[in-house]
């Protein structure tokens, strides 16, 4: 029995190790696209959008590529906008059918990035939106591995999502691996083969269902070490039903009644009490003008680059490479923001303060933190200054490190487990609709604006003061919460979480 519960340590290291591998190299690839369109170009992809134009006041011929990089912009946006618009299918799936469902079809997803060849520019097109929705699915399944370790979730959550954004170097490694002669097919063959190792940890190291939270005793999953000790959820949950219909007394009747109190507790918060829920709203607020200013940035980098370091190629791989490495440093920057939400781990609770008002009071300053961070980011971005886009780089990962691991942090601690997948599918789903709007803004960009992005730029500096709303939103609930708590008895006090409160 000893031996199994040292297995079972032993695997929940191995399954945190491993998934924070598979996140780092695989998970957020498509987010350094940026680093992809230096070699798209090289390789003459749309290179038949581009025009030769003579200057009017002279015999220069300049190069108008004003449709490639509209092509360009268009990849991104489409695989973005799918990356988050079927996290609402892959949630409901994920709630439904479990981890091993999802993550075969992740692997399939993955695998289908072979399809790429460079004879098709439109290849370009199912090839990233493959490697986009493969690497959410990916993230979505090891989120839950945080349950493993209670006392560190949200900060395993949170390191995680820094993870997926430092998996963005990948498309960097791919452009020095060009520049040494390998080619781009060869690339996104071998990415697809990496599914092997992908398929290998699903049936190894991950649950057949899902990882429960609290954890029970003596839990196991994968390849177990005994039958005794080899359960998953729902098999949880037959052994509590088939408990509830035994006649029990003492201890087992006190733990069986403290498992029906949680159990109808979450029951009162129904899916459509957390989608109706002001939680729900100024959080897919919040996300969804962050999400925007990060897309926009990244999806227009190239060419932003190229306007200020006029059209110099060298200048303009220099920053592209400044860019992707600081892109690395997102699992770096990450953690920081799951300390945050766990500073309270282990501290004693005020009377009558659940574990969610403990963690909701943590999490209002990581989501004020994280506002702050895109309000300065943004107003680097629009100083046309291109040193200065050094510092904008920096702030970017970092605030993009906090935005993801936070939102999915937040969503496990506001809202019951139960409907953590559909949940989260749904806010992803729904700031995937916001985030088109960074194509017209690129075609405002290149037509009207004549290439100058400052007007839209401040534009979004603007509208990135509301997501502030949020924070402050969590902080005047805590509070009230807390005064409520004051002026009742501690008999009196309801131990459940409700969002019955929050509702519209």
């Amino acid at each position: 029995m000893q031996g199994c519960e040292v297995g079972s340590k032993m695997r929940y290291w191995l399954t945190l190790i491993s998934g924070m591998l598979e996140c780092l190299c695989f998970a957020g690839v498509v987010f350094g696209y940026t680093s992809l369109v230096f070699v798209l170009k090289e390789d003459q992809y749309f290179s038949e959008l581009c025009s030769n134009n003579t200057a009017s006041n002279s015999s220069l011929v300049e190069t108008d590529c004003r449709g490639q990089d509209e092509q360009f912009s268009l990849v991104f946006t489409i695989a973005s906008f799918l990356n988050n618009f079927l996290s609402l299918i892959n949630g409901y799936l994920f709630d439904r059918f479990g981890t091993m469902v999802t993550r075969l079809l992740a692997v399939y997803v993955q695998a289908r990035i072979c399809m790429q060849t460079q004879a098709y520019s439109l290849m370009l097109f199912p090839a990233l939106s493959c490697i986009a929705v493969g690497g959410i699915l990916l993230l979505m399944t090891n989120i839950q591995v945080g349950n493993l370790f209670a006392a560190h979730r949200s900060t395993i959550i949170t390191f995680y999502n820094g993870a997926f954004d430092s998996s963005s170097g990948v498309f960097l490694i791919i452009k020095i691996l060009h520049e040494r002669g390998i080619s781009l097919q060869s690339s996104f063959i071998a990415l697809s083969l990496c599914s092997i190792i992908h398929l290998a940890r699903t049936f190894l190291l991950m649950p057949k269902t899902h990882i429960p939270y609290p954890l029970p005793p003596r839990y196991t999953y994968g390849v177990n070490c005994g039958q005794a000790d080899s359960y998953n959820v729902e098999q949880v949950k037959r052994t509590k039903e088939d408990a509830s219909n035994q006649d029990s007394r003492g201890k087992d009747e006190t733990a069986k009644s403290d498992e029906t109190e949680v159990e109808n507790t979450e029951k009162v918060a129904s899916f459509r009490s957390c989608v109706l829920s002001w939680f729900f709203l100024w959080h897919l607020l919040w996300l969804s003008i962050l999400q925007l200013r990060h897309y926009l940035f990244i999806g227009t980098l190239n060419s932003r680059l190229s306007r200020l370091a006029r059209n110099d190629p060298t200048l303009v791989s220099q920053y592209t490479n400044a860019f992707a490495m600081t892109q690395l440093c997102g699992v770096l920057g990450a953690p920081w923001n799951g300390l945050i939400l766990d500073r309270h781990k282990g501290k004693p609770r005020a009377p009558g303060e659940t574990e969610q008002d403990a963690d909701l009071r943590s999490s209002y300053l990581s989501l004020f933190l994280t506002s702050l961070q895109c309000l300065l980011f943004s107003v680097c971005a629009s100083i046309p200054v291109l040193p200065l886009q050094y510092v904008t780089f920096i702030l970017q990962v970092l605030n993009r490190s906090f935005l993801y691991g936070g939102n999915a942090a937040f969503i496990s601690i506001a809202f019951p487990a139960r409907h953590f997948g559909k949940l989260y599918g749904l806010v992803m789903s729904l700031s995937a609709v916001i985030s088109l709007l960074q194509y017209p803004c690129f075609s405002l960009v290149k037509g009207p604006l004549d290439g100058d992005p400052f007007y839209v730029d401040i534009t979004l500096t603007l509208l990135s003061v509301l997501v502030f709303i949020h924070p402050i939103y969590v902080f005047i609930n805590c509070r009230r919460k807390a005064r409520s708590r004051e002026n009742i008895p501690p008999a009196d006090i309801d131990i459940g979480p409700s969002l019955a409160q929050a509702k519209l």
